[in-house]
């Protein structure tokens, strides 16, 4: 049986001469691994092979087994054409980072079509972000991924609340005991950018890139107390380089 959902690409990798499998994050069943064949020419890439690309939104017609590992498509196309998100270095590196962090929070293979909304609308906007909106996309995404799975942060800060308690992901009146913690004015800026609605609005943030930088640290760091065999982020120091 077939079915039609829309996907997007976490990552590929090549297979024989002219196949890949790609790993996906679809509307209808979550995360799937698929076994595309021909789509790569043995002299260069082909338009296929590139419609393959992580961060990629495509409309599949998939056939799906729940019993097999790996399932294959039919049919695919882009569903959306980015006009800067696979071309823009920066762009590009903001939405690697992204269905990074996005594939090691998926349990595989669990349905979950409102991430898929989330995070095909969060792609979009990126594509179509002025340069000050992109400087902070990586952090607002940050923030805004947990709230799917159970570990959201809750914007509670004040001025008798100034320190963000990463272990419990609230915000509380002094240092804790342990050592994850952010205070300061990076903990103001998360408190600002917890409240952060639409991408549009990080305009009004400003930030020198050093402390984006650290920012970005901090919640990998949150990532990692929250989420099991969470591991190291390979595309973040390509992030740094790029966002200095």
């Amino acid at each position: 049986m077939t079915h039609k959902t829309k996907g997007i690409v976490l990552r590929t990798i090549k297979y024989g001469e002219t196949s890949l499998v790609a790993t996906i994050f679809t509307e209808l069943f979550g995360v799937q691994t698929y076994m595309i064949n021909g789509v790569r020419s043995a002299k260069k890439s082909s338009s296929k092979a590139n419609q393959f690309q992580p961060g990629a939104i495509l409309d599949m017609i998939v056939y799906h087994n729940d019993l097999h590992n790996m399932q294959r498509i039919k049919e695919f196309k882009w569903d959306y054409l980015f006009d800067q998100v696979l071309s823009d270095v920066i762009k590009n590196s903001i939405a690697l980072y992204m269905v990074e962090l996005l594939h090691k929070c998926l349990p595989e293979p669990e349905q979950n079509t409102p991430l898929f909304y989330f995070c095909e609308d969060i792609l979009i906007q990126l594509d179509k972000a002025s340069k000050a909106v992109t400087a902070n996309f990586a952090l607002y995404f940050s923030l805004q991924l947990p709230q799917f799975f159970g570990f959201k942060m809750n914007d509670d800060y004040d001025e008798q609340q100034p320190v963000l308690d990463l272990r419990e992901g609230n915000f509380v009146g002094e240092q804790p005991a342990h050592p994850n913690f952010i205070e300061g004015e990076l903990a103001l800026v998360t408190s600002q950018l917890l409240k952060v609605m639409q991408p549009f609005e990080l305009e009004d943030i400003r930030l020198h890139h050093d402390k984006r930088k650290l920012l970005l640290q901090y919640y990998q760091d949150y990532y990692a107390l929250h989420i099991t065999d969470f591991g190291p982020m390979k595309t973040l120091q390509v992030l740094h380089e790029v966002l200095g």
